[in-house]
C-alpha cells in the first residue's frame, strides 16, 4: 500500500448496464449492440497474438525523479513511471503461459516474459535479472506484471465488473492497428467519479480489445491510453519466449510457496472497508496501514500535497489520500469525497 498512488485504475471501478438499441457497424463489421459487443470480448477464444502497443498518460501528476536516493526509492520511481508514464512495449502472447512484454526504453529495454513455469523479469541497464519457477502445468500462476500495460488486461479490469451505474453505448466504428473494430463506450451514471467515460476498441474479428481510452470528467481528450499500433492473430514463434541471462547480468532468484503467491504475501494484511458504489467507490485500510516512515519519503512528498487532514494525491482519473493516523482511501472521485468518508469513518 506504501505505493498505492501507482494505481491508475482502481479495481474498484465498475462497468455496465445496456441502455442503448442496435448501433450501425462498419461497412465490413456487421451491425451489432452493446450486449453484441459484450459477448464478442466474452467468447474471445484467441489464445495467440502479437503486436506494438503504445501507452501514453496525462494525468496531470508532477514528473517523476530521474534517480532516486534509496533502493526503494527507485523501485517504487520504476513502478510509477511504468505505470504513469508513455512507453512503447512490445507483446507476444501464446496461451496463458506464454508471455512476453517488452518496454522500449531510451537506449535500453526492460522485459517480463512467462514460459511455462519460468518467470523472467529483466533491465538491460544495470544488467538486472530476476528468476522464478511457478508449479508446473499451473495456468493459474501470476503472468508478469507488465502484461498490465496491454490494451486486454486494461479492458478486462472494467469489463469484469458489470453492474447498473454505468450505460454501454457503441461509438462509431474505428479502425485501430488497420482492423476494424467497434467502438464501446462505458459512461457512468454518477455524477461523483472523475472518470467521463472509457472507450475500448474491440476487434471485429477476433473480440480482442486493441485499445482503451480512459477520459476525465469534462475533458476533451484522454487522460490515459493504451492501444496496439500493430497487431497480429498469428502463433507467436517460440523462440520470443524463450530467455537467457547475458552475460555478466545478475540472477535474483525468487522462491515462490505453492499457488505461485510471493513468500512476502503471505503474511496478514489489513482489510479494506469499502463505502460507495460503482464508480464512485472508495475503499479504505485502516488506520496504521501507512507506515510513519512514508511521510519523510521524498518520492512521497513529491507526488502529494497537505490537506485537512493528511496528504493527498490528485490526478484527473484517481485520487489517493493519506490521513495523519495512517489511514489510506483511494477512488476516482475527488480528494475531497475521501476526506468526507474519512471523517465518517472516525465518527
Amino acid at each position: 500500500m506504501r505505493w498505492a498512488p501507482a494505481v491508475v485504475i482502481p479495481a474498484a471501478i465498475a462497468a455496465a448496464a445496456i441502455v442503448t438499441p442496435l448501433a450501425a457497424g462498419a461497412a465490413d463489421l456487421p451491425v451489432k449492440s452493446p450486449a453484441d459487443v459484450l459477448r464478442l470480448v466474452a467468447a474471445s477464444d484467441t489464445r495467440s497474438f502479437s503486436g506494438t502497443v503504445e501507452q501514453s498518460s496525462e494525468l496531470g501528476l508532477p514528473s517523476l525523479p530521474s534517480t532516486s536516493s534509496g533502493s526503494q526509492d527507485a523501485s517504487a520511481a520504476d513502478m510509477l513511471e511504468l505505470a504513469l508514464a508513455d512507453h512503447t512495449a512490445k507483446v507476444w502472447v501464446d496461451g496463458p503461459t506464454q508471455v512476453r512484454v517488452q518496454v522500449l526504453d531510451r537506449l535500453a529495454e526492460r522485459d517480463a516474459i512467462r514460459n511455462g513455469s519460468d518467470l523472467w523479469l529483466y533491465q538491460s541497464s544495470g544488467k538486472k535479472v530476476s528468476h522464478a519457477t511457478l508449479p508446473a502445468h499451473d495456468e493459474a500462476a501470476p503472468t508478469p506484471d507488465a502484461t498490465s500495460l496491454t490494451p486486454s488486461q486494461l479492458a478486462k479490469r472494467f469489463l469484469d465488473a458489470v453492474d447498473p451505474t454505468t450505460s454501454v453505448t457503441l461509438g462509431d466504428s474505428v479502425s485501430v492497428a488497420g482492423r476494424d473494430a467497434y467502438d464501446l463506450v462505458l459512461t457512468p451514471k454518477a455524477d461523483e467519479t472523475l472518470v467521463g467515460h472509457v472507450s475500448i476498441a474491440v476487434d471485429g474479428k477476433t473480440g480482442i480489445p486493441l485499445k482503451v481510452a480512459i477520459t476525465a470528467r469534462g475533458a476533451s481528450a484522454p487522460a490515459f491510453e493504451a492501444g496496439f499500433t500493430q497487431f497480429s492473430d498469428q502463433k507467436p514463434d517460440d523462440s520470443v519466449f524463450s530467455f537467457t541471462p547475458p552475460k555478466g547480468a545478475t540472477v535474483d532468484e525468487q522462491k515462490l510457496p505453492t499457488g505461485g503467491k510471493p513468500a512476502h504475501a503471505t503474511g496478514t494484511h489489513p482489510r479494506p472497508t469499502v463505502t460507495g458504489e460503482g464508480w464512485a467507490t472508495v475503499v479504505a485500510l485502516p488506520a496504521g496501514s501507512a507506515p510513519a516512515a512514508v511521510a519523510d519519503d521524498p518520492l512521497f512528498a513529491q507526488l502529494t500535497q497537505p490537506v485537512d487532514g493528511g496528504r493527498a494525491l490528485s490526478s484527473s482519473l484517481i485520487s489517493v489520500l493519506i490521513t495523519s493516523d495512517g489511514r489510506v482511501l483511494a477512488g476516482s472521485v475527488p480528494v475531497s469525497a475521501l476526506q468526507a468518508a474519512a471523517n465518517a469513518a472516525g465518527q
